[in-house]
């Protein structure tokens, strides 16, 4: 193993965990790939298997011979940065999740047509800001039949840490891209895209003039795009108007809205049936 004692907090190798911010690192190789941080053992090895290349790994000492054992074992030519927890909590200024960070080198992305050539059900994610719904967004994904994920340019990105953490790895397994480069490449061209590759577009919208969830012939489309809107404001008009369908999920109680990640799992629950 290349185990490495963290004692100096300034060496330069640790700058990826302790110094540079998450869009720093995005854009760290520019104009080639960049880097991201996977937290957790679980995660890690899902972008390995995904065919993501370490960099090195951050861990506290009671790690090496217990949770991430097997990582190592994996990679024992990867550097090890080690300290114990609050060393490391000093460094990179918060609790590390299970107490196991691993930089890796970002991989390039597909395309919208490679990842959606023989997609049935995809989802389009307009402007959504919050790391944790994203995560939470393409966990439910993976689970409820949802062959792709594709993202407007105003999204977070997935690989930041806290999304990939929260989404347990599943944004290793889901295929996803970006549709449009600039904001202004949404929604006409990305609906274009997308009918382009023979999709029918549901708007997830608050709106009265809607469909039901469960209208059959919503449900009979061969191939259907589901889209969803930021947290607050929820999709632009201009995308509900572009959209073939508009759809509501019925509430009771006087709930007027589900978190948008909540809402995800609905929608990817009865229409990926």
């Amino acid at each position: 193993m290349n185990r490495i004692e963290v004692t100096d907090l300034t060496r330069p190798e640790l700058d990826v965990y302790a110094r540079l911010t998450e869009r720093q690192l995005l854009h760290y190789y520019e104009p080639n790939g960049g880097i991201f941080i996977a937290e957790s053992p679980y995660v890690i090895e899902r972008a390995l298997d995904a065919g993501c290349r370490p960099i090195s790994f951050l861990m506290e000492h009671k790690h090496i011979e217990t949770k991430a054992a097997d990582l190592l074992a994996r990679l024992p030519d990867v550097p090890v940065y080690t300290g114990e927890r609050e060393v490391l909590q000093e460094l990179t200024g918060y609790a590390m999740t299970r107490g196991v960070l691993c930089a890796m080198e970002r991989t390039p992305r597909p395309s919208v047509e490679e990842i959606c050539q023989n997609a049935r059900r995809v989802v389009v994610l307009e402007n959504i800001m919050n790391p944790t719904n994203i995560g939470a967004i393409f966990r439910s994904a993976a689970a409820l039949n949802t062959d792709a994920v594709l993202l407007t340019p105003g999204c977070t990105d997935p690989l930041y840490r806290r999304s990939a953490r929260v989404s347990m790895g599943t944004v290793f397994q889901v295929p996803w891209t970006w549709i449009g480069g600039i904001p202004a490449d949404w929604p006409e061209q990305g609906m274009e895209r997308l009918r382009r590759m023979g999709f029918k577009t549901a708007a997830m919208a608050l709106k009265h003039d809607t469909v039901p969830i469960d209208d059959p012939d919503l449900l009979a489309e061969k191939k259907l795009a589901i889209i969803l809107g930021t947290e607050g404001d929820g999709l632009k008009d201009s995308t509900i108007a572009d959209c073939d369908y508009t759809v509501k999920i019925p509430m009771s109680h006087g709930v007027d809205s589900l978190n948008v990640a909540a809402a995800s799992a609905v929608a990817f629950y009865q229409l990926g049936k």
